[in-house]
């Protein structure tokens, strides 16, 4: 019986060990991306005047289009979208040109895109929809599934307008 016991203990404090070192391994991975997001929000409330932000998102179309985008509100309790570019090295790029505030009220909520989108698309499945900048414009980008393929497709945040032809992304 003692044998027993003694192997359920070394057991037990095996699994501990392991849910340990993976809990470890989890925030060594994730410490740069956490860092990014914290460096955009802060940028968000000093430049453009956030006080309150519901939602933080990474946009990454190439290694010129690094973009976190945070949706929040001001003092005032206006609903506003602010754009932080952001260089390859993890950095806030810091130029007068690379953070764009904006009232959603100005531009397509996502809510309104996702009706465009159901419209122009029908049977397509939204896989992710996030704000972003595509060919220097702000965007939304929409990554799909419709028959069985994926797709990338791009509205203008301005008017919701389409922008291009989209990608469709090559069988495996």
């Amino acid at each position: 019986m003692r044998k027993r016991k003694k192997w359920i203990l070394l057991g037990i404090a095996a699994l501990l060990l392991v849910l340990f070192g993976l809990s470890r391994f989890y925030i060594y991975i994730m410490q740069d991306q956490w860092k990014e997001r914290s460096a955009a929000e802060e940028v968000a409330e000093t430049v453009a005047g956030l006080t309150e932000i519901s939602k933080s998102q990474k946009s990454v179309w190439d290694e010129n289009s690094i973009y976190w985008v945070m949706t929040g509100k001001n003092e005032s309790g206006t609903e506003r979208m602010v754009w932080v570019r952001f260089t390859t090295e993890g950095q806030p790029a810091g130029g007068d040109n690379d953070i764009y505030a904006t009232d959603v009220s100005s531009g397509t909520s996502e809510k309104q895109v996702r009706a465009i989108i159901e419209a122009g698309l029908p049977g397509a499945e939204i896989k992710r929809l996030l704000p972003g900048v595509y060919n220097g414009e702000y965007a939304w980008q929409l990554f799909y599934k419709l028959d069985g393929r994926y797709y990338y497709r791009f509205y203008r945040f301005s008017d919701g307008t389409e922008i291009g032809e989209g990608y469709d992304l090559p069988n495996r």
